[in-house]
């Protein structure tokens, strides 16, 4: 065990981290608070910007449309969108219950290695690829003393890994549309790369190609929606590309999203400390700089970048600027170099010291800015512990607190400005009309009811007048469809052939069976041609419920109150009367509901003309059959057309009869459609005390019936109401204190 400090410092540093975690943990629920704030601000900001665009297209006065247009209300929603993203950085910061050191990096720089030495794992947790890039996926290893070593793979689900491993390539790529579902991206090849495309896209298509080649090998995975705990010995085959030996065969990580490792750090006096190991940058891998962004900003509280100078002399490169750039722009609140080192790894092997003071020295002149450059060989445990980890764990616990306070004064300071802004354009937006102003809407309404009124009661009234000249009419849809059922019974008797009455009386043994059998299907065929009338019968009554939808459209202005037409029309203005207005919505109602059924109107008119199609009331008995016969039939088959005369007989009989009985009740649906409508007009026009019910209802729905009459009206009462009552309403909540936490 590597002790580098005394027993009291070693207690009182763990105790001083415990403490400081613990000092977040409040924040977090304050945090929320004002996170919520925000986004009920936004939504009303974002509603005022909409009646904002609809004023502007509806108001005349100069001086408000120019007051309108100086409002801003997109900016201070984006502003919004912006500080909600940084509040949820500063909470998940807050939320940890760990102080993270993150190590970053290019390949091959020794970053591995220096995580070996911290954490007492070996290669075969953390893997350290001579040849090739090596770690597959993100690690984050805690402390925790005395544990056995294990750990738990988070998987990707589908979704995420198409939208967020695979879809990054497509887009970068060019490559058309992402695929929607694991299945298109497993069974179809991947769309072919441009070939004029550079050397380095070609190089990430091919790294999208391993995910596609060994789909199968890790598919299995995306199942996996919790933890998966694993023992020390199968960490590397989730974490790695390759085997301890080199060999490419693991292919977990490619499923895998990142992977909490549990174990008992050499030096245990640091408390909750956790080490995040991230896939060494410059892999043809898309997405990876985007992933440490996110990593940097939301899980880190310290960054160790890790660079390996050659021993051939070497020099700080373009690559490691853009890293540290990079890494810079993941918390613009807090600058990059209050939190983070630089390791250069000394190695013996390669005589590289000469080059890590080369580098120490020129750090500053390449804009490089971090706390200290730490010259270290990270292979050496000892060294690596003293050199670095307790470096940096005394840094965070005499700093961490004050870089909190920076950041989270950061954010504060932003919010006190950004509800400051809200406020200004809140206060234009309370004066943008001026005084306020009411509008009698009654001087407008009770002379434009009037006029409805009248017109309304003209019109049903000629409705009425118009549909008694035809009550006793023929209905001609209802006639068409009699005839047109009729002509199909007689075109198509559905009367059983010869040959198919043998066969019935060969299946049943006699020919008075299959007699029976053969009535009851022509007269089952019959009757269900005239089911067909229903639809008649509900068109004609339509027509009549149209008749009055329109009448009603169009005078009582219910074009602007209701859709459809018909029925559908008619129950959509009866659900909007109010349960008090009784006899109003009685009215509707009666009249929407109203039907004409086959069943109540035709069916027994016509069942009683099937008596001869039936076995037991049928005038055609089967022993009656054969008596006026000249002599007895003398084959099956002369018996089977004497059936069959007589079949059709009866169906032509049966047809005639229920034609004539039709054609009786031909006018049944004018006068039906009549007598509703009627009813209806009694109910609702000429019934005691209409008149104050359809004015009282039709007041709701004024500004729609009357919008060409009110539209100045509307612009400058109801809108501007409802401007006026949200604009209240956000400035009621943009309080100073609602956009504290710190």
């Amino acid at each position: 065990m590597i002790q580098t400090i005394t027993d009291n410092n070693k207690f009182s540093r763990s105790i001083q981290i415990e403490q400081i975690v613990a000092k977040r943990q409040p924040l977090v629920n304050q945090i929320e608070t004002v996170q919520n704030n925000l986004n009920f601000m936004s939504n009303l900001v974002s509603e005022i910007g909409d009646k904002r665009d609809r004023l502007l297209e509806q108001v005349d006065d100069v001086t408000i449309v120019t007051k309108l247009e100086h409002i801003d209300c997109r900016s201070i929603v984006n502003q919004i969108s912006t500080e909600l993203n940084a509040l949820e950085k500063l909470k998940s910061r807050f939320s940890r219950r760990t102080l993270n050191i993150g190590v970053v990096g290019r390949a091959r720089q020794g970053k591995s290695r220096l995580l070996q030495s911290l954490t007492g794992l070996s290669k075969a947790e953390i893997p350290d690829g001579d040849d090739q890039h090596c770690t597959g996926v993100r690690s984050n290893i805690y402390h925790h003393a005395g544990i056995e070593t294990y750990a738990e793979v988070y998987f990707h689900s589908e979704h995420s890994f198409l939208n967020e491993v695979i879809a990054p390539y497509y887009h970068q790529l060019s490559l058309g549309v992402v695929p929607l579902s694991l299945e298109t991206f497993a069974n179809f090849p991947l769309p072919e790369i441009d070939t004029v495309k550079a050397a380095l896209d070609k190089a990430k298509y091919k790294h999208l190609g391993q995910y596609h080649q060994h789909i199968n090998q890790y598919r299995q995975f995306f199942s996996q929606t919790v933890p998966k705990r694993i023992s020390k010995e199968q960490i590397r085959e989730y974490v790695a590309q390759d085997t301890v030996e080199g060999d490419r065969t693991y292919f977990a990580y490619l499923a895998v999203k990142k992977v909490d490792i549990y174990c008992s750090f050499p030096n245990q006096d640091i408390g909750q400390i956790s080490l995040v190991d991230m896939p060494g940058l410059g892999d043809t891998g898309i997405g990876d700089a985007e992933r440490l962004i996110k990593t940097l900003g939301q899980d880190i509280d310290i960054v160790l970048f890790m660079r390996m100078p050659k021993s051939m002399g070497d020099v700080w490169a373009e690559v490691d600027v853009d890293l540290y750039d990079l890494a810079n722009s993941a918390l613009t609140d807090l600058p990059i170099n209050e939190w983070s080192f630089m390791v250069l790894n000394h190695v013996a092997t390669i005589d590289n010291y000469k080059n890590c003071i080369s580098l120490k020295n020129d750090i500053t002149n390449q804009h490089i800015d971090v706390q200290d450059v730490i010259i270290c060989d990270c292979a050496n445990k000892t060294e690596a512990q003293t050199a670095i980890l307790d470096r940096v764990i005394d840094y965070l616990t005499h700093r961490i607190d004050i870089l909190d306070n920076k950041y989270a004064s950061a954010c504060q300071y932003r919010l006190l400005e950004l509800q400051r802004q809200i406020k200004e354009e809140l206060d234009k937006a309370d004066v943008a009309f001026g005084q306020a102003t009411s509008y009698d809407w009654s001087r407008y309404s009770v002379r434009l009811f009037h006029k409805l009124w009248n017109e309304l009661r003209e019109n049903l009234e000629g409705l009425t007048r118009s549909m008694i000249r035809h009550r006793d009419a023929e209905d001609i849809n209802f006639k068409l469809a009699v005839i047109q059922a009729i002509k199909h019974c007689r075109n198509h008797p559905g009367v059983p052939s010869v040959e198919q009455i043998l066969k019935k009386r060969d299946r049943h043994g006699s020919f008075e069976s299959a007699y029976s059998e053969c009535q009851h299907e022509v007269r089952t065929r019959l009757s269900k041609r005239f089911l067909n009338l229903n639809i008649a019968l509900r068109e004609s009554l339509d027509k009549s419920k149209s008749q009055v939808s329109n009448v009603l459209a169009e005078y009582a202005k219910l074009k602007y109150v209701a859709k459809g037409e018909g029925t559908d029309f008619l129950l959509d203005i009866e659900s909007k009367i109010p349960e008090d207005l009784a006899d109003l919505k009685l009215g509707f109602s009666t009249l929407a509901t109203f039907d004409l059924q086959y069943h109540g109107l035709i069916q027994h008119r016509i069942r009683k003309h099937l008596d001869v199609l039936t076995p037991d009331r049928t005038r055609y008995k089967f022993n009656d059959l054969f008596s006026n016969f000249f002599g007895q039939p003398n084959s099956n088959e002369e018996k089977a057309k004497k059936i069959y005369h007589h079949l059709c007989q009866a169906q032509i009989e049966a047809v005639s009869n229920c034609e004539k009985e039709l054609k009786n009740i031909l006018v049944e649906p004018s006068q039906a459609g009549f007598a509703i409508v009627e009813e209806f007009v009694d109910r609702v026009v000429r019934a005691e005390g209409m008149r104050e019910e359809w004015e009282i209802f039709l007041q709701e729905f004024a500004s729609q019936i009357w919008q060409e009459k009110f539209e100045s009206v509307n612009a400058s009462s109801l809108l501007k109401k409802e401007w006026i009552d949200t604009v209240k309403q956000a400035q009621n909540k943009n309080n100073l204190e609602d956009f504290k936490f710190n």
